[in-house]
């Protein structure tokens, strides 16, 4: 029997670069300098030099740096911040974190993130901050989003978890909008090997909060200049992500060429005169679409078909880790009912979620795994058509 192929395959990482990871690990425990020790530092700076932004803080996770920076804003109780529904929880649990509202507007149906045509209809004089997902690594429409910001005196604020290395009219994802957030959750394009995360930017005055909040406030061992928290980068953590940063472009330049490779494979099983409505009610395949201004990380690879229930079991029969990515909708989730939303309220987004299916794609996937995958597609398609 085959082997299995995941959705993502960190043990093959870790393979490829092992000395390099084994020295960094081993580095922090010699030093025992576990808590903001000077890797921290030296990751900061790599980071913010990647992205081509003046300030990285390191944080303890993604979540923690969409509060951090909700809260360098002064964002809190009675104010509104507008951001997407097909994405996940973590966004919206750093809004209600302190103590604000989430506002959810519809995704756009070919690329799946925030519909910028929709914004406007959403501010309220209570709105605060427009907060765009890059869903999948793709990231929204920046240039209309920022104008509308701006028109509204709002800000702009990039959730961009799963967009390291994207670029936007050639410009990275970290300094698209006034903070960016990022999360380097294990699985993530670059990943620790635990919760961490960071806050991109280039203004100084949210860099300079964000850097007093996750400290305990302090300038000082016990000098509290402001109201903090425990949401420092461990350490360990950061030495982790500086030994896999040199490596970054080429995983992406990597992910980059297998979703390539899955739009040709999988062409032939698309009909182009079809519409994507008539894809979808034919149980047929909607493969992703990209804004030509993007260039997108491609942490997920995500098509779309009525048959997804099905075709992932057939794939997981078939040993491969296929996923979905996500299945209910934030605006109906029973935990935020008080939100008011019902079922109908973002169309695109439910039919996004109830139709999409992640690939796996990871740097180190072979030809011969693709290949795999996209055989066991079409070993189903045929099924489907008989």
């Amino acid at each position: 029997m085959s082997q299995s192929i995941p959705l993502v395959d960190l043990k093959a990482q870790y393979r490829a670069i092992q000395p390099q990871i084994d020295a960094a690990i081993q580095g922090v425990i010699q030093s025992t300098s576990f808590i903001m020790g000077p890797d921290v530092k030296k990751f900061e700076d790599a980071y913010a030099q990647y992205c081509r932004a003046d300030h990285c803080i390191g944080v303890s996770s993604g979540t923690s740096a969409i509060e951090l920076v909700l809260r360098a804003c002064n964002i809190g109780p009675g104010d509104e911040v507008i951001t997407i529904s097909h994405t996940f929880v973590a966004t919206i649990e750093a809004i209600y974190a302190v103590g604000a509202r989430p506002v959810f507007v519809d995704v756009d149906a070919q690329t799946y993130n925030m519909d910028a045509d929709k914004v406007a209809a959403a501010i309220s004089p209570a709105t605060r901050a427009i907060m765009p997902v890059h869903i999948y690594g793709q990231p929204a429409d920046m240039t209309q989003l920022r104008a509308v910001a701006d028109a509204h005196d709002l800000l702009l604020i990039e959730d961009a978890a799963q967009a390291h290395g994207a670029t936007w009219m050639g410009q990275r994802t970290g300094t698209l909008a006034d903070a960016a957030c990022f999360s380097f959750y294990p699985g993530k394009n670059l990943g620790a090997y635990g919760d961490a995360g960071a806050v991109v930017t280039q203004r100084a005055e949210i860099a300079q909060r964000v850097r007093l909040m996750r400290n305990h406030g302090r300038t000082d061992k016990y000098l509290h200049e402001t109201l903090g928290f425990g949401e420092r980068m461990d350490t360990m953590q950061a030495a982790i992500l500086a030994a896999k940063l040199p490596h970054l472009d080429a995983w992406t330049a990597a992910r980059r060429r297998l979703a390539a490779r899955y739009d040709e494979l999988l062409a032939t099983e698309v009909d182009p005169s079809e519409s994507d409505q008539t894809k979808v009610q034919n149980n047929s395949l909607i493969l992703p679409s990209v804004d030509p201004n993007a260039e997108p990380a491609w942490h997920l690879y995500v098509l779309r078909t009525r048959a997804r229930d099905e075709l992932i079991a057939h794939l997981r029969a078939d040993g491969i880790g296929a996923g979905i990515h996500y299945p209910i909708p934030l605006h109906l989730q029973p935990g935020y009912s008080e939100l008011g939303y019902n079922k109908g309220d973002f169309p695109v987004t439910e039919e996004v979620a109830d139709t999409c299916l992640s690939l796996p794609i990871f740097p180190e996937m072979s030809d011969e795994q693709q290949d795999r995958v996209v055989d066991s597609i079409r070993h189903f398609l045929q099924k489907q058509r008989r």
